[in-house]
C-alpha cells in the first residue's frame, strides 16, 4: 500500500508540474496506457470487453471521468496537499447516497468521525485565504463524484469482472480526453514534458497495481489505513518541489479531514473484521 501511495503520490506531482495543460489532455495521457493494458489483459483471458451490466458500468465511468476530470482542474488552482486532501472528503458523500439510495445505515461513532472531517472542510473554506474559492467548488464536486463512484461499484458488486470495471472507467476516459485534445490541444513543452505525460499512466497503472495487490495478500483493516499515507506524500512533494506552504489554519483543517476518515474507516474496518 505504501508503494501505491507512492507512485499515486508521483503522479499527482507529475499533474501538478503539467497543469498548464488543458485537464482533457491530462486525461487522455493518464488513461491511455492503463486502458491499452486492461483492454489486453480482458482480450488474452476470453473476459467480454462489454460485461453484462452495462447501463451501470457506462454510470460508473462517466462518473468517474467527472470525478478525474475535475480533480486535475482543481490542481490549477490548490496546492498539491490540499487538493488531495480534500479529494478524500469522498467517503463523507458515498455514506449520505448509500444512506438514501441504498439504504444503509452508519453507526452513531462513525457519524462523528466524518463529522469532524467535514469540518475540516469547513475551516479551509471560512479561515483560510489561500484557499481559491473557485478550486475549493471543484474539488469537492470531485469528490462527490467520486463517493458516487463508490455507491455504483456497490451497486455492481461482483456480478462484473474487476478489469471489465476499470476497462470501462479508462476507455471512456481516454476516448473524452482524446476528443477534447483535438480542439484544446497544446504541445508539451520538449522531452520532459513528454516524459511526464508518459508516466501519468505508467504510475497510475502500479497505484492501482500495487494497491489491489495490497489488498489481496493483507487484511483490509489493516492496509486500508496506509491509503491515507498519499496525502502526506503530496503535502511533502508540494512543499519540496512547488515551494507551496500552509497556514496553521489550513493545518488544522487538512488535520481534521484525515484523523476523521481515518478514525471512520477504522472503525468500519474493525466492524467489518469482527462481523
Amino acid at each position: 500500500m505504501l508503494l501505491s501511495t507512492a507512485s499515486f503520490a508521483v503522479m499527482n506531482a507529475m499533474l501538478k508540474q503539467l497543469n498548464h495543460l488543458p485537464a482533457l489532455e491530462l486525461v487522455f495521457f493518464r488513461s491511455l496506457g492503463s486502458a491499452v493494458i486492461a483492454t489486453s489483459f480482458l482480450l488474452k483471458n476470453g473476459v467480454p470487453l462489454l460485461g453484462h451490466h452495462r447501463g451501470l458500468l457506462l454510470l460508473r465511468a462517466v462518473l468517474g471521468v467527472s470525478a478525474m476530470s475535475l480533480f486535475f482542474t482543481s490542481l490549477k488552482y490548490l496546492p498539491l496537499g490540499l487538493a488531495v486532501s480534500l479529494r478524500y472528503t469522498a467517503p463523507i458523500y458515498a455514506v449520505v447516497f448509500a444512506w438514501f439510495l441504498l439504504g444503509e445505515r452508519i453507526r452513531v461513532m462513525q457519524a462523528a468521525f466524518l463529522g469532524l472531517a467535514f469540518s475540516g472542510v469547513l475551516i479551509l473554506r471560512g479561515f483560510s485565504p489561500e484557499v481559491d474559492t473557485f478550486g475549493l467548488t471543484l474539488i469537492l464536486l470531485a469528490a462527490m463524484f467520486s463517493g458516487m463512484v463508490y455507491i455504483t461499484i456497490r451497486k455492481i458488486g461482483t456480478r462484473e469482472h474487476p478489469v471489465v470495471v476499470v476497462n470501462y472507467f479508462m476507455v471512456l476516459a481516454m476516448l473524452t480526453g482524446g476528443a477534447g485534445t483535438l480542439f484544446l490541444w497544446v504541445s508539451p513543452n520538449g522531452p520532459m514534458e513528454w516524459g511526464l505525460l508518459l508516466g501519468l499512466g505508467i504510475f497510475g497503472y502500479f497505484g492501482q497495481l500495487f494497491m489491489t495487490r495490497a489488498f489481496q495478500i493483507g487484511k483490509t483493516h489493516q492496509v486500508a489505513p496506509f491509503k491515507y499515507a498519499e496525502v502526506v506524500y503530496a503535502l511533502l512533494f508540494g512543499m519540496c518541489f512547488f515551494g507551496e506552504t500552509y497556514t496553521a489554519v489550513s493545518a488544522i483543517g487538512v488535520g481534521c479531514i484525515l484523523i476523521g476518515l481515518a478514525l471512520y474507516a477504522a472503525v468500519g474496518s474493525r466492524k467489518g473484521a469482527s462481523g
